[in-house]
Formats: structure tokens, C-alpha cells, sequence
């Protein structure tokens, strides 16, 4: 029987992720703390991450920063 995740379960894993690139954000670019959450959030890596049907929320923090520094590269945001 395949268990499914209940959306509090999702919201912990998409939380607990966004802290992870938010970190990773800090450490890789130097940016502040609210720097970095304001980059993360105004993604489409994070827009997607919203979205429980990709299920980008349930990889690992480094793939889905890896999504996140080819969109920063692209766009040239830092």
C-alpha cells in the first residue's frame, strides 16, 4: 500500500528545503540572510517548488539549487 503525504507533510518539506537554498544562497553568493530569501522567492525555481505536481519538494536540496544557480546564471541576478 503507497502512503501519501498529507499537505502539512508537503508544506514541512517545502519549508525545510527553502531553508536549505536560502543557506546555500548565503554561502555561494555572500548574500545577507533577507537577500537571499528575497532572491529564493522571487525564482521560478521557488514558483515551482510551490507546486506539490512536480514534486520538486521531494529532492534533494542540492538538485533543486542546482535548478536555482542555472536560473541565476541565466539571468545574472547576483
Amino acid at each position: 500500500m503507497k502512503k501519501r503525504l498529507t499537505p502539512s507533510q508537503i508544506q514541512v518539506l517545502k519549508d525545510d528545503l527553502c531553508m536549505d537554498l536560502a543557506s546555500f544562497l548565503v554561502d555561494d553568493y555572500h548574500y545577507s540572510p533577507q537577500e537571499a530569501i528575497d532572491v529564493l522567492y522571487t525564482s521560478e525555481t521557488f514558483e515551482r517548488l510551490q507546486d506539490d505536481d512536480t514534486g520538486l519538494y521531494y529532492q534533494s536540496p542540492g538538485y533543486v539549487y542546482s535548478f536555482l544557480q542555472n536560473e541565476l546564471k541565466k539571468a545574472k541576478v547576483y
